[in-house]
């Protein structure tokens, strides 16, 4: 992982920025995983149901992976942090 040589300065407005971005992906992180407990308990309590719910729960960890990825790439560009 390439670090900066020198420091970081935000500006406030950038500060703000990521914050944003950071309160979005906790925010689409935690539906997802309300998503995968409803599922599953759902699945718990009418197995006839499960397959319903199964495509839906098949996706959700990936959503998840992709809202971490964006984040971490918007954080990594605002630090200037690189990946060798």
């Amino acid at each position: 992982m390439g670090l900066p040589l020198q420091a970081v300065t935000l500006t406030p407005v950038q500060v703000g920025e990521l914050n944003q971005k950071l309160a979005d992906m906790r925010h689409n992180v935690n539906n997802q995983l309300s998503l995968i407990t409803a599922a599953a308990e759902i699945a718990t309590r009418k197995p006839d149901m499960a397959q319903r719910f199964l495509g839906n729960l098949i996706v959700q960890p990936q959503r998840i992976v992709e809202e971490i990825r964006r984040f971490s790439d918007e954080f990594e560009r605002a630090f200037g942090i690189t990946r060798d």
